[in-house]
């Protein structure tokens, strides 16, 4: 049977575990003479459980708590930042505060900090969504006592809302956009696909949509680089070299695919006469000059927004649907020919 939504406490976990409330108490505080045993059996017990220490001494509950918990892969990303501001922008006037983590894509980083935020009991819990998972915060996520809803991806998950685009969409608006222009010769450059799941899924839907139009697809991806501008340009380099008859190239964000283009234009390679250009994400748009980016665009503050307004309604107990899906446009610069 399922534990969510009770809040387990000291007296369960010492009951589990066949030892006084104080014991527990001791162990979990790493305080007292108390043998390795017993603080073995006490946090194993409190694992099975799920208990979380409420690091409010008891002045919240989930009821009354006005904190708002938030966990984004990079405050310094502008994707997530306009996310973060599109909550904040909807829960401050609502009384409510966010308190912020950063995973980095890291599946053991988010696991600590879910974990540390649900024991200060939060009114709710924002967190992206299209990531490797640990199997612990899987767990921690299904004990939660507060509301949970996803981020940046609307594909898939379990929690009680979500609001972002969806990314297998975007990988056939790229297929499309590439096709209509007449061209076969494809590639993609990625990295890091292995922690970010949703990059991944437009992928394979870019691979997918290509195969069904007998094209397939070149892959340029390194799992050990950044998903920046620099590596960006490295796997271009690396992509032209050894395939020099590339008509177009996807890129997995705007960062990489400005790296790849400063590649391109060293080079002398003509963009798009020669090789053909898009990226994701739109996050390029707002400085463009003389390269104006084609790139998948879509409303990143509203995300954040509709994801706050969600967590209002589930915490009013207002009926609503279990998704929201962000439009995606594909806009046309002067990486690809217009047709």
């Amino acid at each position: 049977m399922s534990s969510r939504g009770k809040v387990i406490t000291l007296q369960e976990v010492a009951v589990r575990a066949g030892v006084s409330r104080m014991t527990v108490s001791k162990v979990l505080r790493g305080a007292g003479n108390i043998s390795a045993e017993t603080r073995q059996r006490v946090k194993q017990a409190a694992d099975e459980l799920g208990y979380l220490p409420n690091n409010l001494a008891g002045s919240l509950s989930s009821r009354k708590s006005r904190m708002v918990a938030v966990i984004i892969p990079s405050i310094s990303d502008i994707v997530f930042s306009e996310v973060l501001s599109g909550i904040n922008a909807t829960l401050r006037p609502e009384g409510f505060q966010t308190f912020i983590g950063e995973s980095l894509f890291d599946p053991q980083t988010e696991t600590e900090l879910i974990r540390a935020m649900l024991s200060f009991r939060p009114a709710g819990l924002l967190l992206n969504g299209g990531m490797a998972r640990s199997a612990d915060a899987e767990k921690l996520l299904a004990r939660r006592n507060c509301p949970a809803i996803q981020l940046w991806d609307c594909d898939g998950g379990a929690l009680d809302f979500s609001a972002g685009p969806s990314h297998e969409q975007a990988g056939r608006l790229v297929a499309n956009h590439f096709l209509e222009r007449g061209l076969r010769r494809i590639a993609y450059v990625g990295a890091e696909l292995h922690k970010d799941l949703c990059a991944r899924r437009r992928y394979l839907s870019l691979k997918s949509a290509l195969a069904a139009a007998g094209i397939d697809l070149l892959s340029m991806i390194c799992e050990v680089r950044p998903r920046q501008a620099v590596t960006g340009r490295f796997l271009t380099e690396q992509l032209v070299l050894a395939h020099p008859e590339i008509e177009a190239i996807h890129f997995l964000n705007d960062a990489m695919a400005l790296g790849g283009l400063s590649y391109l234009h060293q080079a002398g390679i003509s963009v798009p006469d020669q090789i053909s250009v898009i990226g994701f994400n739109g996050t390029s748009l707002a400085n463009a000059v003389r390269t104006r980016l084609t790139t998948i665009d879509m409303a990143r503050t509203e995300i954040g927004e509709k994801a706050a307004q969600a967590l209002l309604q589930i915490v009013a107990a207002e009926p609503m649907p279990g998704a929201w899906r962000a439009a995606l446009e594909v806009v046309q610069g002067n990486t690809t020919v217009p047709i």
